[in-house]
């Protein structure tokens, strides 16, 4: 099978991926999930004329030169509007929140005023300086207005998403199912972390990133564990996989064609309709796509660093499209390169790099001197992928390149 192409493989990872299916959520657990359904406004915020400072509500009209000599008439608290009218030469004491009382139209704040006690006209507020009509009002709709569309289908919701729903009155939420993913990888090399390798092993690290990037983007994540190099283990993993009713299965290792590279077979014998095993892209060629029935299948690479940027290529906007997200295709940026770069080959090249502000506002991305897959060290330090098309020339420290942002 020929090498194919990044954006040809991305294209074929999310043919068959559309959003699961619906439910609904309290409002607390909305953190992270995406909506189902366009959300409006059960209400207006403020549902009426609010003061935005503490003062005196009174007619603009009293207060037009200074000073003003008004008498105080009751008072106004947030919850407890005022049941009179202020009239002519008259004020009422207003706290912030406080509902504006008929009659008053505008606010004086209480750093303008001084406040006299007299036995024959009762209690009197001066206001020492003059104020048009509409200050330190928030008028009602001045947020939104009942009825609008203020967060829309295919939003992950945020922190900030979630105060506003409260205010909007939502106290439940239509979100996207959460996919279940199932992590498996192969090797006899492989033991795990705190063990103490013997000789010809090494330390299991693939799986830990990949569920990590799962549980960023959503995900609920089921760690199959390693198996053997033999066939009848590797089928009973797959097998598990689909008892855990997993929507993706994401194996680590084994998807070439050696004679200890089951995971092709294994997936076989359990009828997977493969898409691909091999792509055009450093780090990252022997990468696998392929479906069992409803469950996609993605065969990573067994170095760490191929790995971890073909689960940030093709796992990461998989899982956003069946989590049902509108940017379920990442974001590319501009950047400039920080060092020269000879001509590229056939394959495009995903270069680890760190970047830093640039003097014209673009940062600079700088490549990690070795880019060798099986380092994770730079990786852990790389603060994007620094892409490389197929063929391209040689270029230039200061000019334009693509960048993809690791943690965006």
């Amino acid at each position: 099978m020929a090498l194919m192409s990044v954006a040809e493989a991305l294209r074929q990872v999310l043919e068959h991926a559309s959003p699961l299916a619906t439910e609904t959520v309290p409002l607390a657990d909305g953190y992270g999930r995406v909506l189902a359904a366009d959300l409006s406004a059960l209400r207006t915020q403020p549902p009426v004329d609010v003061s935005a400072m503490d003062g005196y509500a009174v007619r603009a009209a009293d207060v037009k030169s200074a000073p003003a000599r008004l008498a105080l008439i009751g008072e106004v608290a947030a919850g407890h509007p005022f049941e009179g009218k202020v009239g002519a030469g008259e004020a009422a004491r207003i706290f912030t929140g406080g509902v504006v009382p008929p009659g008053a139209d505008t606010i004086v704040i209480q750093e303008n005023t001084t406040r006299e006690n007299t036995t024959r006209d009762g209690d009197v507020v001066v206001v020492n300086q003059a104020s048009g009509p509409g200050r330190h009002i928030r008028r009602a709709g001045l947020d939104f207005a009942a009825g609008a569309v203020l967060l829309g289908q295919g939003k992950r919701l945020n922190d900030r998403d979630l105060a506003l729903a409260a205010a909007m009155n939502h106290a439940s939420l239509s979100v996207y199912r959460k996919p279940r993913l199932a992590v498996l990888a192969t090797g006899d090399e492989l033991v795990m972390p705190g063990t103490q390798p013997g000789n010809g092993e090494i330390v299991y690290s693939n799986g830990y990133a990949t569920m990590a990037l799962a549980r960023r983007e959503g995900c609920e994540a089921i760690d199959l564990g390693i198996a053997p190099d033999r066939l009848p283990e590797t089928i009973a993993a797959v097998r598990r996989a689909r008892d855990a009713q997993a929507d993706i299965l994401v194996t680590s290792g084994g998807a070439s064609v050696g004679d200890y590279d089951l995971v092709q077979k294994a997936l076989a014998a359990e009828g997977l309709k493969l898409s691909f095993w091999k792509v055009a892209l450093r780090p990252g060629r022997p990468m696998m796509h392929g479906r069992l029935g409803s469950m996609h299948v993605l065969g990573l690479p067994g170095n760490p660093v191929s790995s971890y940027v073909c689960g940030v290529l093709f796992l990461v906007p998989l899982i956003r499209r069946l989590t049902g997200r509108a940017d379920y295709l990442r974001r590319l940026e501009e950047a400039q390169l920080g060092c020269d770069l000879p001509e590229n080959d056939e394959r495009a090249d995903y270069l680890r790099a760190t970047l830093e502000a640039g003097p014209d506002g673009l940062p600079v991305a700088t490549p990690c001197p070795v880019q060798d897959s099986s380092m994770l060290a730079p990786l852990a330090r790389a603060d994007c992928l620094l892409i490389r098309e197929p063929h391209a020339p040689a270029a230039k420290a200061k000019s334009r390149c693509t960048i993809l942002k690791l943690d965006a």
